[in-house]
């Protein structure tokens, strides 16, 4: 168990100052590159085994992190310079900047869904803003946790960072101590827990949660392109993705025709059995018996458009497509993060943007066709992390695009510069000289408040 003393050890590197020149943050970037470079095939074998991921939706985890680590090496000297601040006549010759300066010892609690890179990816902004950081990996993950952990013992002093694994009590242990931020990724009721703790504090934190994402298709969508990316959106990582689809609302006319395009498309990427397919990553063992038991319920009302095919061996679900009435059905109560795709059609542009309006608000809206009226209705009328027409999940893959959640979908956001100010004090400076020092300003006040008035516009 880690203990205070060490905490501190760890924010005393802050405190004293080790940390804030910019050949420091820089050295731990280019450690990180060397643990991501030096160590490509352990990553991809231990993503394998925890997960079975295929090479090339693991390698995503690796590639995300290097673009990352790229914007920092490019940004992170402007980012780091202090930011002159406009100053009204009546201040001047005063000078005001805000500098951007590091929190302290920090705690990412990681997920088991993009081990890796949902790990490293926080840790990247945390170090880059001048902080240590102890790193909690998910023990769902346990290949890769244990990965992480010999690497960063390898690379990094204990000061630095400090690896600590353990299962939700070390956890709860762990966020009993104070820290000066905490970033957590993962589900929603844990993130209540997460915040609770850090309240104890007054701890500022990050949860990356996820959410309900809706996938919406209006009748002019190109509907082969918006059914193979929906069918890639959701079956990437088996649906195990914060930013997955989660159900769709198609109109009415095209529904037929799209869910055809759909079970063609899951033919074409995962063949006559999905379920078996190299292509197809494995359900995370504590959320597989989840995925079963939805999968049956729907059997039993007679609701499975296609799929449904159960690998228990190998603990993969075929791609499974799901017909609902409405938004009520409880196999849509939580976020599925899983395979299993709900539809649901709608007559109606207004009818769809109340469904969704129902909801809690989500870390995405996906919408597939519609002009540019109808687009600035989604986006003024809608309230989400993030919104992504045409597409689904690449919106993550913009390394200077901020990313998070609003409502039970998240709190704060990062990547890029958005990390970059997550894990840093943006402290407000204001600098005057002796030399001008108005008399007007002290008791007894005798200014003219008209005068005055004037003075301050």
């Amino acid at each position: 168990m880690i203990q205070g003393f060490q905490i501190e050890n760890l924010r005393n590197k802050v405190v004293s100052g080790h940390t804030r020149s910019e050949s420091w943050r820089r050295a731990q970037l280019k450690k990180i590159k060397g643990i991501i470079d030096q160590n490509q095939k352990e990553i991809l074998n231990a993503l394998s085994e925890d997960l079975q991921k295929p090479s090339t939706e693991a390698f995503f985890e690796i590639l995300s992190l290097r673009q990352e680590l790229q914007l920092y090496e490019n940004q992170l000297s402007s980012w780091m310079k202090p930011q002159n601040i406009k100053v009204p006549l009546w201040l001047k010759p005063g000078e005001a900047s805000v500098i951007a300066e590091p929190l302290g010892c920090v705690l990412i609690i990681g997920a088991w869904n993009y081990p890796f890179m949902l790990t490293l990816q926080p840790l990247i902004s945390a170090l880059a803003a001048g902080n240590t950081a102890i790193l909690k990996p998910s023990e769902y993950s346990p290949a890769t946790s244990e990965l992480i952990e010999q690497l960063f013992t390898k690379y990094f002093p204990p000061d630095i960072v400090k690896v600590c694994q353990g299962d939700e009590y070390f956890a709860a242990e762990l966020l009993k101590h104070k820290f000066d931020h905490i970033f957590f990724t993962g589900g929603s009721e844990t993130g209540k827990k997460v915040m609770s703790a850090a309240s104890k504090y007054l701890t500022p934190i990050t949860l990356e949660l996820g959410g309900k994402n809706p996938a919406l298709v209006l009748k002019d969508a190109n509907i082969d392109i918006t059914a193979k990316r929906l069918i890639w959106g959701k079956s990437i990582n088996s649906g195990q993705t914060c930013l997955a689809p989660n159900h769709l609302l198609v109109h009415k006319d095209i529904e037929k025709e799209l869910i055809e395009k759909m079970k063609y498309y899951i033919n074409s990427f995962y063949g006559k059995e999905p379920q078996k397919s190299k292509d197809l990553a494995k359900i995370n063992d504590h959320q597989f018996e989840k995925i079963i038991s939805l999968i049956e319920k729907a059997q039993k009302e007679n609701k499975i458009i296609s799929g449904g095919e159960i690998n228990s061996i190998d603990k993969k679900v075929s791609p499974t497509l799901i017909h609902i009435e409405n938004l009520e059905e409880s196999i849509i109560s939580d976020e599925l993060f899983g395979p299993i795709f709900p539809i649901l059609s709608y007559s109606n542009f207004d009818s769809a943007l109340n469904n969704i309006r129902s909801q809690e608000k989500s870390l995405a809206i996906y919408m597939f066709g519609g002009n540019e009226q109808e687009k600035n209705q989604l986006l003024s009328s809608t309230s989400s992390g993030g919104v992504c027409f045409n597409d689904v999940v690449i919106q993550a893959g913009i390394p200077e695009l901020p990313f998070g959640g609003i409502g039970l979908s998240g709190i704060g956001r990062y990547h890029g510069k958005a990390g970059f100010e997550t894990f840093s004090h943006l402290k407000s400076i204001l600098k005057r000289p002796f030399w001008l020092d108005l008399k007007f300003r002290y008791p007894p006040y005798k200014i003219d408040i008209s005068f005055m008035s004037k003075l301050m516009r």
